[in-house]
């Protein structure tokens, strides 16, 4: 393998799995998707501590450490979400397995909801989870993934690295459900046949 982030990624799998860690635990049970925590939270102030606990789940898509405290935005298939960690409330051993996780991986995060003095909804991380071990990076975060070719043929990915591109996704297949609940609604068959393209 040629590749040093893919190559530096198995190590950290390897080390994970010599510590006795799963990196693909079977089960996981979020509480809320982050859109419910978004709706369910909406109405705190800057500085405001809910005093509930949500467990979410999502893929690490950035992370900004300060220190002894680090903020991760993690998003699911309904919308992002900051989470903040700190060195006091997870202890070093977390901490530092937290920090040490890769921007694709998928995390399982458990917090009180809050929303920082900037205004920005948050999840203060009591405990976290690896859920998944990305060895592949995501393309790079500003530019998104702009080759034409390779964005047809990797439809996941571009469903990742650009957000236009997941909305119009997203559009689309809530049009197609309602005119397909409107037409059998209203008695119409839908029939599969072979089409040209």
């Amino acid at each position: 393998m040629t590749d040093p982030l893919m190559q530096k990624r198995l190590e950290k799998l390897h080390a994970l799995r010599e510590r006795g860690v799963d990196p693909y635990p079977p089960r996981f049970y979020p509480s809320h998707s982050i859109l419910q925590v978004k709706e369910g939270f909406s109405s705190l102030a800057p500085e405001e501590k809910s005093g509930k606990t949500v467990t979410v789940a999502g893929r690490l898509v950035a992370m900004r450490r300060m220190g002894r405290a680090a903020f991760l935005d993690l998003r699911d298939g309904t919308g992002k979400i900051q989470v903040h960690a700190s060195l006091d409330a997870l202890g070093e051993e977390d901490y530092s397995g937290l920090c040490d996780s890769d921007i694709g991986d998928f995390l399982g995060i458990t917090g009180e909801v809050f929303r920082t003095r900037r205004g920005e909804l948050t999840i203060s991380t009591a405990q976290w989870q690896l859920l998944s071990k990305s060895l592949r990076p995501l393309p790079e975060k500003w530019h998104g993934l702009k080759d034409v070719e390779l964005r047809y043929r990797h439809r996941a990915l571009d469903l990742i690295a650009n957000e236009e591109v997941r909305e119009a996704f997203t559009r689309r297949s809530r049009m197609i459900a309602a005119i397909r609940r409107y037409l059998d609604d209203n008695g119409f068959l839908e029939v599969e046949t072979p089409m040209m393209q």
